[in-house]
């Protein structure tokens, strides 16, 4: 088990044991802004190296792969755990994108097992969140045919919300720091990202278990959606990648991805587009069920698939 998912646990226990473990909310939001903009640049760089000729056919085949599973995820919810429409939806915006946080985490668990992997799936990771969220809104404004809907506001808050903003500000920094040669950032945006993401990870396990204790008032519906979800996800995932040409490693930073939840872009777009659906449901699910099951159990599990695909 690697050390970061040893922090998780961590912060998980001593939410169950309502210890007064808090990272404080500024240093939290530092952190995140300093994981978003370290897994852009770095992306960045990959880009710069790789060329774009080479990444035009994964963006595109992960675009459509990120549309597909958020079709998939909204009538699962819907048909088969009876979710209500505004929910079903809310939920497909959020596993039809990705958690950045996620993707850190396989990334650093492959680098421990020392396995190879693309140097582009940074980019993949822009083109998985953007289409799901842009997908589920529009479909719900399109069945409620609402006349009032504010494009503009959606826009800014999907385009311009502070995730899209700083891994795509990352990647046209990365791209520029790539083709300069310079190596100034080195040390700060990659030598100490592990032990960045090793603090997250603590806090982030103190705010999953707060939301497991949603799942009395959520009900058996969610856990199961949130285990069984992701587990389609990651083997579409493996399959896409495998199409794809990727590696072992590749293959399995694409299932992660897949297989993942947003609740940082995600979230806000809901709020705004899709006001009439429950939180509960949708953060409940993605942070405090399918963001553990990844971290422990899932991520492996794709590995493991990938590796016996190849």
């Amino acid at each position: 088990m690697d050390p970061i998912i040893l922090f998780f646990i961590l912060g998980a226990l001593a939410g169950l044991l309502r210890s007064d473990l808090k990272i404080p909310e500024s240093f939290y939001n530092v952190l995140s802004i300093y994981l978003l903009l370290s897994i852009g640049i770095r992306g960045g760089m990959e880009m710069q190296k790789s060329g774009l000729a080479h990444i035009a056919f994964p963006s595109l085949m992960t675009m459509l792969l990120s549309v597909f599973i958020t079709a998939l995820s909204g009538l699962i919810a819907r048909k088969v755990y009876g979710f209500s429409k505004e929910d079903a939806i809310a939920l497909s915006a959020h596993y039809g994108s990705v958690s950045a946080v996620t993707f850190a985490v396989v990334v650093s668990l492959l680098k421990s097992k020392q396995v190879q992997h693309e140097e582009f799936m940074t980019v993949l990771l822009v083109m998985m969140e953007i289409p799901a969220i842009i997908t589920a809104v529009f479909y719900y404004k399109l069945k409620e045919h609402q006349s009032d809907f504010k494009v503009k506001t959606l826009i800014r808050e999907v385009f311009f919300g502070k995730s899209i903003l700083l891994l795509v500000g990352g990647l046209v920094i990365g791209a520029y720091i790539q083709y300069k040669g310079s190596l100034q950032f080195h040390v700060f945006f990659f030598d100490m990202f592990k032990g960045f993401l090793s603090i997250f990870m603590l806090e982030m396990g103190v705010i999953a278990s707060a939301r497991m204790s949603d799942l009395k008032k959520a009900g058996l519906r969610v856990l199961l959606f949130g285990v069984s979800m992701p587990m389609v996800s990651g083997v579409l995932g493996v399959m896409a990648g495998h199409l794809m040409g990727l590696s072992v490693g590749g293959c399995t930073i694409l299932a992660s991805m897949a297989s993942s939840a947003s609740y940082i872009a995600a979230p806000a777009a809901v709020q705004i587009a899709i006001p009439k659906a429950n939180p509960t449901f949708y953060l409940t699910s993605a942070l405090g069920v399918t963001f553990p099951f990844n971290l422990i159990i899932g991520i492996q599990l794709y590995y493991q698939l990938a590796q016996w695909m190849a």
